[in-house]
């Protein structure tokens, strides 16, 4: 199936699994390949998170800012998967992204080119080409650990497909939910993300923790490998 030029499809999942395209009209926002390589627009990024969290942690601001982008990428491609039967190509080069924006922020492709939706290539198009350079960027400028990060990829890409399958379910789109599964599956057996976590069912428990329970008022998360904050937050395990 081929994608349609405003992605219309996509619109009744909610916000997270919206992709502007030029459909839209020109929009503003950084190059995500610039974000990447000068650091410049994720480092404005974390400001933000950490303003609106309230948190004077830079890397529990880092950890919830890659959370955010990564469920974001991970919505937009199995929401393609699951109702096009293909993704669009998100080239960093194309794929532009206002780190100012409120979550779940806006991101804006110059050009839907198609390609098929296997884990293959959806790992090229997602882990390769964003998660991969996010995590170098935010590693080098943040401090923030590998194991973490990509512990955060595992569970945004859980939620994503637990999200679009209970929307499935919901609308009798069982072959969409049939689709994300199995792409779930096979991504979350990727060499960068097994080992992240456990899906039982739509139900996933990672191995790392993302932090987001140092943020003030905040708590653990549903996936979450504590059972409990731990007491003594200065040395928390950050995964």
């Amino acid at each position: 199936m081929d994608l349609d030029p405003g992605l219309t499809l996509l619109r009744p999942l909610g916000g997270f699994f919206v992709l502007r395209t030029p459909a839209d009209g020109p929009r503003a926002g950084t190059p995500l390949a610039r974000a990447y390589g000068d650091g410049d627009a994720l480092d404005l990024r974390v400001r933000h998170v950490a303003g609106a969290l309230r948190t004077g942690e830079d890397r529990v601001a880092a950890s919830v800012a890659q959370q955010g982008l990564a469920a974001r990428l991970w919505s937009v491609t199995l929401g393609c998967a699951a109702l096009y039967e293909a993704v669009p190509d998100l080239d960093p080069e194309l794929l532009h992204w206002d780190p100012r924006a409120s979550a779940p922020g806006d991101l804006w492709l110059g050009e839907a080119r198609v390609r098929p939706a296997d884990a293959e290539t959806v790992a090229a198009v997602v882990l390769h080409g964003h998660l991969e350079p996010l995590a170098a960027a935010l590693g080098r400028r943040h401090r923030v650990a590998r194991g973490l990060l990509w512990g955060n990829a595992g569970s945004a890409l859980a939620a994503a497909a637990r999200r679009l399958g209970q929307w499935a379910h919901a609308h009798g789109r069982a072959d969409a939910a049939a689709r994300t599964r199995a792409l779930t599956a096979g991504l979350l057996a990727h060499p960068l993300l097994a080992g992240t976590g456990t899906l039982s069912g739509t139900a996933f428990r990672r191995h790392s923790c993302c932090l987001y329970y140092r943020v003030p008022g905040g708590g653990l998360c549903g996936d979450c490998c504590l059972t409990r904050p731990p007491r003594s937050s200065p040395h928390a395990p950050s995964g």
